[in-house]
């Protein structure tokens, strides 16, 4: 039936039956593969999303697929009320693959950040010693991990955050990419942690000053505050590196994954850590129905193991510096910036406050094959699957140099 069923149908069909929490380009989409997505009426297009880095290994990548068929064919949930025999060998895979100690396995990115967030609270009182219920985490402006009420206390987005009170209390805020702010904020004893993106994604791509996370590390050791690097769009090779920390050469206390762990298969997400903040928590004090579930962990280790085997973190690095390269090459009069790390890339479009030229270039962009989307007005991201080729970045680059020329 869906074959006869133009784009329009669908549209409608979620404008009257879901809730309107999303603003989406109009395109619908049925089938992917790799770099590629097709419509429900068949036109193909470049995906320059990635879902938010949730499919950093391309779409329906067949080996990951494979993992997944293969266990759900045998097992896919029991709740962790019981063993099961795919847990125990994907938690050793993961916590040797980016060296630490335990992971507590997740679902959702957003669980991933509340369990981080909970994790650094019991931290602080058995380890640091904060008195009761005034443990405080400190987050940084334009910060975006979610949209649980937890989440959304933290944010200064009022998109997010305004008519959804009462927020979660102990949250300092202090400016991104802000060091001063930070130094004088761990003065506080009560203070158990600072959570950051090494680039902050939702807010447009923002990369910080070159060494502001060793420095930021530095201080939080200084002052015995764990450091939580909020590694959900930034991690699992899409900035060039395994985690986006890796430039800075440190080791956060806790890192939180999710989105690329199942190469956008499922939700699965995921905190590490070290045995000192892990075994704070004790039997009945967090957990997740699917959290760990077999399915989920077969193919988390499948989608890691591609990212290896298919050097896909070399492949951004390289790709990346060849696309800000050849996007500032175009020299279009309506970019004002272009930045990134690996294939996280944004660009910014000259406009007014109340100009919708960011999405009308989105929508020029889908009409001449590639799909972007504008995030907080004029700012567009740039991020392909990472299993792009150059030659195939080349199609994408003549796509956006002759969408911008449209608009020069």
């Amino acid at each position: 039936m869906s074959q006869h069923r133009d784009a329009q149908y669908y549209m409608d069909l979620e404008n009257k039956y879901g809730a309107h929490n999303y603003h989406p380009l109009p395109v619908v989409l049925q089938r992917g593969e790799r770099v590629y997505l097709w419509d429900v009426e068949g036109k193909k297009y470049f995906d320059f999303l990635s879902a938010y880095s949730a499919v950093n290994q391309g779409h329906v990548h067949p080996r990951i697929v494979q993992a997944m068929v293969e266990q759900a064919q045998k097992l896919t949930l029991t709740s962790r009320a019981f063993y099961n025999d795919q847990l125990g060998p994907y938690e050793k895979y993961i916590t040797e693959y980016f060296g630490y100690d335990r992971v507590l396995p997740m679902n959702s990115g957003v669980e991933a950040g509340e369990t981080a967030v909970k994790l650094a609270r019991r931290w602080g009182y058995d380890v640091k010693g904060i008195p009761a219920d005034e443990a405080k985490v400190i987050f940084v402006t334009g910060n975006f991990w979610g949209r649980t009420l937890g989440a959304i206390s933290s944010s200064t987005d009022p998109s997010s955050k305004a008519s959804f009170g009462p927020y979660m209390p102990g949250y300092l805020i202090i400016p991104y990419n802000d060091l001063a702010a930070l130094e004088e904020a761990v003065q506080d004893p009560t203070v158990c942690a600072f959570m950051v993106e090494p680039i902050q994604g939702e807010a447009g791509v923002i990369v910080p000053d070159e060494g502001y996370l060793a420095k930021a590390k530095a201080l939080c050791a200084q002052h015995n505050v764990l450091m939580i690097a909020d590694e959900i769009q930034t991690g699992i090779a899409r900035t060039g590196k395994r985690l986006c920390s890796d430039y800075d050469a440190i080791k956060p206390d806790i890192v939180t994954l999710g989105k690329a762990l199942s190469g956008g298969l499922m939700p699965v997400s995921a905190v590490l850590t070290s045995d000192e903040v892990m075994l704070t928590i004790h039997p009945g004090e967090h957990g997740s129905t699917f959290g760990g579930n077999p399915l989920a962990c077969a193919v988390a280790r499948e989608a890691l193991q591609v990212v290896e085997d298919e050097k896909l973190a070399e492949n951004a690095f390289t790709l990346g510096q060849i696309l800000r390269d050849e996007l500032k090459a175009i020299n279009s009069p309506i970019i004002t910036d272009i930045r990134g790390k690996g294939l996280l890339n944004a660009i910014d479009i000259d406009t007014h406050e109340e100009s919708n030229m960011a999405w009308e270039v989105c929508l020029k962009l889908r009409d001449n094959g590639l799909l972007a989307k504008p995030t907080h007005g004029n700012k567009i991201r740039f991020a392909p699957p990472l299993v792009m080729t150059e030659e195939e970045l080349d199609a994408c680059i003549d796509i956006i140099a002759k969408t911008l020329k449209h608009f020069s």
